[in-house]
């Protein structure tokens, strides 16, 4: 089975990359960093592998923080929690710029060795939607759940979500623009993980407990509102570029319907997300949180994953995510079934990871084979023909 029309493939045919990077940080500090390291590979490593690695690094510390802090109260003042061992910290910070890094170079690598096309950016942009929850929910272990020093399992879900909206409409600015403006809050991001965590290895997690204001805000209620402040404040600028395009007749130039129409699968998303969220009977953001992020993150990778590919091959996006009816009956299910919430909230999640596994494949190997690709190797693929 394959995901990608002829339509769409034909549509990839006709593409191509265009982005602008106004970040100081990005354009003046990591940009040549990136210039030089790159040099350091070898011309045989693909630029695909690069963002592999990369993205299993940032898998890597979210698998290992689920193995110490499952329930985020490891750095918390709870005694039936151990701590989280304090080389881990160096370890993740490690990884995560390691991780920044190799996303960095892949397309730099890529121009080196003339194999830049739509592969390499889909194939980079669709591991990017899944890690834009995976980073912000390992962070939340650095402070832990709690009211005094942090946020609730809810409060922070709320930053998830916020999060993921921002990537989305990055994506959707694209698809109606036809130009990626980098968000300026991914290298801020990056940064802020990387000394975070070399601070909680040098000085324990003590240090964020420290009241910052007389009336108590620590670092964990700083960061809450520094992530609501980065995701909104690339909202505005959405909007004026998306109304630029529309007053200059640079960009797509699509009715209402058909420009919001990339909207409507996330906002549907989220609604459902957050009914059964706050209606749950058993409190399932409460009581098993690394869940249900985990699950909110995999079904917006396959949506923002899905948004991506009609961006790219300039086709109609889709207006509904397959996973919204399954979504409801899970919702639907637990409210009359109590007793079996927490199968629906893991059912979903294994149905969520191997289906957007099994979509991420197929994408990436009719990619491959349209476009004559391998996706880890930097030569093209030997056909049948030409073996006989």
């Amino acid at each position: 089975m394959g995901y990608l029309t002829k339509e769409i493939l034909d549509g990839f045919d006709k593409y191509k990359y265009s982005a602008r990077d106004t970040n100081p940080l990005s354009v003046y500090v990591m940009s040549p960093f990136w210039d030089t390291v790159v040099q350091y590979f070898p011309k045989w490593i693909a630029p695909n592998l690069m963002t592999f690695l990369g993205f299993l690094l940032t898998a890597l510390n979210f698998v290992m923080l689920s193995y110490y802090d499952w329930n985020f109260y490891a750095e918390t003042d709870n005694e039936s929690s151990p701590s989280i061992p304090r080389w881990f910290w160096l370890f993740a910070a490690v990884n995560i710029f390691l991780a920044y890094t190799l996303d960095g170079i892949d397309g730099k690598q890529a121009r080196r060795i003339n194999l830049s096309g739509p592969l390499g950016e889909l194939f980079d942009h669709g591991l990017d939607s899944y890690s834009a929850s995976l980073i912000p929910v390992c962070l939340y272990s650095v402070f832990g759940r709690g009211a005094q020093y942090s946020v609730e399992p809810m409060r922070f879900y709320y930053v998830v979500l916020m999060i993921l909206v921002n990537f989305h409409i990055s994506h959707w600015e694209k698809y109606n623009t036809g130009v990626l403006f980098l968000p300026w809050g991914y290298d801020f991001a990056m940064w802020g993980s990387t000394l975070m965590y070399l601070a909680t290895y040098f000085f324990g997690s003590g240090i964020y407990h420290i009241p910052l204001t007389p009336n108590g805000l620590t670092c964990g209620h700083f960061l809450e509102y520094v992530l609501h402040i980065s995701a909104l404040s690339n909202i505005p600028m959405v909007f004026y570029n998306l109304y630029r395009s529309y007053a200059d007749k640079t960009g797509k130039m699509r009715t209402f319907t058909e420009c919001v129409r990339p909207l409507v699968p996330l906002a549907i998303f989220i609604a459902i997300s957050l009914l059964w969220a706050h209606y749950s009977p058993n409190n399932i953001v409460y009581n098993d949180p690394r869940a249900v992020y985990l699950l909110t993150g995999t079904i917006f990778s396959n949506i923002s994953c899905r948004l991506i590919v009609a961006q790219m091959s300039n086709t109609r996006c889709e207006a509904m995510n397959w996973t919204t009816p399954y979504l409801i009956l899970a919702f639907l299910g637990s409210i009359l079934m109590p007793r079996l919430e927490r199968i629906f909230l893991y059912g979903m999640l294994i149905l969520s990871t191997l289906t957007h596994w099994h979509y991420g494949t197929v994408v990436v190997q009719q990619m491959c084979e349209h476009f004559n690709r391998i996706c880890f190797g930097v030569t093209l693929r030997t056909k049948k023909n030409d073996v006989d």
